[in-house]
């Protein structure tokens, strides 16, 4: 019987390894797993590089992450705003590495490592610092850049609803980077508000499809296994 349900948070994580690609989905707050990230904190691994559409809001989530000193390189599009002080003052002190990508080309690297795809060519970056080293074409006059797929050991992705196959629906905008996350990572970690029974989420609504999910935790399980 296929049940890719777990009992925690701490379950879902136990494997981490240090040094690890992790993706987090989330456009900022929206659709951000912040339970695993916590778990992920009180897990310990360390020199991980993150893949999220930002560099973390506050001192919550992907920022307490980065505070707590376990994250060598972020590849992200959007890394400052005006509470982001905590990858700023990392960032400025050199401990953390930045990687830089435009978002259209974040969201389409992630989804070429989940179809297969060996790279692809944009006009995106095309004659800017971003392009500098990359391989270079000429398409009908214009000048494309070669960008290469984004791959990840680990994704943690939120979405509204699972089942213990693994199927997933989203609620609205927080789907974001979610479905293409879970098929980009080896290993994708759900953590959804609710789990429903097979056969109760319409498979026309079913976005993301259990074969690209490992294992799914809701929000109601006990952190690290207590309460």
């Amino acid at each position: 019987m296929i049940n890719k349900i777990v009992d925690s948070y701490a379950a879902a994580l136990a494997d981490v390894h240090d040094g690890a690609t992790i993706m987090i989905g989330g456009f900022g707050a929206a659709g951000m797993a912040s339970e695993l990230i916590d778990a992920l904190i009180a897990q310990g691994a360390r020199d991980l590089t993150i893949v999220n559409n930002n560099a973390g809001n506050g001192e919550t989530g992907l920022a307490a992450l980065l505070k707590a000193g376990r994250v060598r390189k972020i590849i992200c599009s959007f890394p400052r705003q005006s509470d982001s002080y905590v990858f700023d003052g990392l960032y400025r002190a050199g401990k953390i590495e930045l990687e830089l990508v435009p978002q259209g080309n974040l969201a389409e690297r992630i989804r070429a490592a989940g179809a297969g795809i060996g790279g692809f060519f944009t006009r995106t970056g095309a004659g800017t610092l971003l392009a500098e080293g990359k391989e270079t074409r000429v398409i009908d006059g214009q000048t494309y850049v070669f960008e290469t797929p984004i791959h990840a050991d680990f994704g943690l992705i939120r979405a509204h609803k699972g089942d213990r196959w693994g199927n997933l629906v989203y609620r609205k905008t927080a789907r974001n980077f979610g479905p293409v996350i879970a098929m980009a990572a080896k290993c994708t970690i759900a953590q959804v508000s609710e789990i429903v029974e097979l056969g109760e989420l319409d498979p026309e609504h079913i976005v993301t499809p259990g074969i690209f999910v490992k294992r799914v935790v809701a929000t109601s399980a006990q952190q690290g296994g207590q309460q």
